[in-house]
């Protein structure tokens, strides 16, 4: 959704804009477009790999950015160190990127057969195998319920447990197959769609992050300024639209943009099936 954050970002030329989820710059790239000249993007991403492919990407931009390895919920301790006083812009693009996505080591997807791993910074020891082969059976119906919103989250984690106990769960493909196993007929996702969701989110504390960060990057936004953020599912829209009501009703100092969260237009789906489900909230401080 380039165009879309660009409308609502409105930036111009001199403007500092935090970007919370690098990814591989594709955001990036066109906010240091229209910052230019005498602007300055800020990118943060818990992904090394990411952040790799991202300078790549934003080679001939250097003076214009600065990268950082860092969990968003961590961003005051960022721009404090780069000594960051205030805010013109700042972008939330929440979920998985391609590149995650698409390489089977990473263990994000339950369509390539991989390392159950699922770590969005590879230098936390915990992965996705730890979660599936040592929590309890409730535990893993709680976080495939409460992550996941997945009905059927108690078949799912009886069938985990029982086929764990012949030999450790410890590929993506295995995984996959277990989750069909324990659905009863096929809907219009796979069955594996939100587990996977769920062990992911819960993993990363994706969510946690969400609810620490979103409050820290209002309070470096100028007066003026404003936020942009993509959802990907209502677990994350909800924190998004509630932080953003009580900014604006509470606190007062917040301007929704979005009275309904945008969708992307059926030109991007088509390009992007991923797209499908994105939500862009905006607002603006007051």
């Amino acid at each position: 959704m380039v165009e879309e954050v660009s409308t609502f970002l409105n930036c111009w030329p001199g403007q500092i804009i935090l970007d919370c989820t690098l990814g591989e710059g594709g955001h990036a790239r066109h906010l240091i477009s229209r910052i230019s000249p005498g602007g300055y993007l800020i990118g943060i991403d818990r992904d090394g790999a990411a952040i790799r492919i991202a300078r790549h990407n934003l080679i001939g931009h250097e003076k214009l950015v600065e990268i950082e390895q860092a969990n968003f919920a961590d961003l005051t301790e960022v721009l404090e160190r780069l000594e960051i006083k205030s805010l013109d812009g700042v972008l939330f693009d929440l979920g998985v990127c391609s590149s995650q996505l698409g390489v089977a080591e990473r263990g994000f997807s339950f369509q390539l057969d991989g390392p159950l791993d699922m770590r969005m910074d590879n230098r936390e020891k915990r992965t996705a195998a730890d979660l599936v082969n040592r929590l309890s059976r409730k535990e893993l119906e709680w976080i495939i319920r409460e992550y996941g919103e997945e009905r059927f989250a108690g078949r799912i984690s009886r069938r985990i447990v029982e086929e764990r106990s012949s030999r450790p769960i410890m590929r993506t493909g295995r995984l996959a197959r277990i989750i069909t196993a324990a659905v009863p007929g096929r809907g219009r996702i796979h069955p594996a769609t939100r587990t996977f969701q769920a062990l992911r989110i819960y993993l990363n504390e994706e969510l946690e992050a969400l609810k620490t960060a979103l409050p820290q990057a209002l309070s470096f936004l100028k007066p003026g300024g404003r936020i942009c953020v993509i959802a990907f599912h209502s677990l994350e829209d909800r924190i998004v639209k509630h932080e953003f009501r009580r900014q604006a009703r509470e606190i007062g100092h917040l301007q929704l943009l979005t009275k309904k969260p945008v969708r992307a237009s059926i030109a991007e789906v088509h390009l992007n099936r991923r797209a499908r489900s994105a939500r862009l909230r905006a607002a603006e401080k007051q």
